[in-house]
């Protein structure tokens, strides 16, 4: 490829955007796409390196919850001795590769993620274009909340997991294995946080209706109990209370805006979908 082809792939510009028809040859589809993908692992490779500069700070970050659990754990009756290691003579280089790339994943998720928005943008219809702009705009957030309960939430369940041991035994707790653990839990807080918006998305989308939601709010509140009890590494029910109560607030949230939504739509006066099987409607 020569340099300017190189220059037209990072800008993201096809030779021939638009065909006599009025629409993109699938080869100009692909170099877009090719572009896209160009640039984000460029912004994901240099945000790596940033992330291998702040390591002892980003280790610190990683450290505190153990931390917090061992201190809390020291001050326990009688006292219980855990202490964090490394197996294997590459684990430390390794744990520090894999620290640095999901923090740069993640420090470059919104540019990711705005590339592959931007890339399936044309293809919508209006109505979804509004719908993916919301989602957008309230997921982000959502998300990060989701991971700083879960932050805040991880030093007790450590807690409560190392408290089993054994007086007299020290646990050894593996760095490597205690990073995926971390990560795992956050990610699940993260996800369960957006659960309840994709409710009030498929309401917008006329697939349920805030009736059906009060209909089936006693199992929705079982589910989310289960859901939060299976879902959370750490079992203890603490961290489950702790998923489970911001989700359940979340659908309460959702049911409300499902049901001005259908109010606003005229939704429940004059569908028959509305309505109980045993139930007249006014039809």
């Amino acid at each position: 490829m020569s340099i300017v082809g190189v220059v037209e792939v990072l800008r993201g510009k096809p030779r021939n955007p638009v065909g006599p028809d009025g629409r993109m040859a699938l080869s100009d589809h692909f170099r877009e796409l090719r572009a896209r993908l160009i640039r984000s692992a460029l912004v994901l490779v240099v945000l790596f390196c940033v992330a291998i500069a702040f390591y002892s700070q980003l280790l610190e970050v990683v450290q505190h919850p153990y931390n917090e659990a061992r201190s809390a754990l020291a001050n326990h009756n009688p006292p219980i001795k855990t202490e964090p290691v490394i197996n294997g003579a590459a684990g430390g280089i390794l744990l520090q590769f894999k620290l640095c790339g999901i923090v740069a994943l993640i420090g470059a998720a919104p540019y990711w993620l705005y590339q592959i928005w931007a890339f399936i943008l044309p293809g919508l219809h209006p109505n979804e274009k509004k719908y993916s702009r919301m989602f957008a705009a309230v997921a982000g957030p959502l998300f990060l909340g989701g991971v700083a309960l879960g932050y805040y939430v991880l030093p007790k369940g450590l807690t409560v997991l190392i408290s089993f041991v054994p007086h007299g035994v020290t646990s050894l707790v593996d760095f490597g294995g205690y990073f995926s653990f971390e990560m795992r839990m956050l990610l699940i807080f993260g996800i369960s946080m957006e659960i309840p918006l994709f409710v009030v998305l498929l309401n917008f989308a006329g697939v349920i209706s805030g009736r059906a939601l009060a209909k089936h709010r006693p199992w929705i509140i079982i589910g989310t109990m289960v859901f939060a009890a299976v879902a959370t590494p750490s079992t203890d029910p603490f961290s489950m209370l702790m998923l489970a109560v911001p989700m359940l607030i979340l659908f309460g949230i959702s049911e409300v805006i499902a049901r001005v939504s259908d109010k606003m739509r005229g939704r429940g006066s004059h569908r028959t979908d509305q309505w109980a099987d045993d139930e007249i409607s006014p039809i």
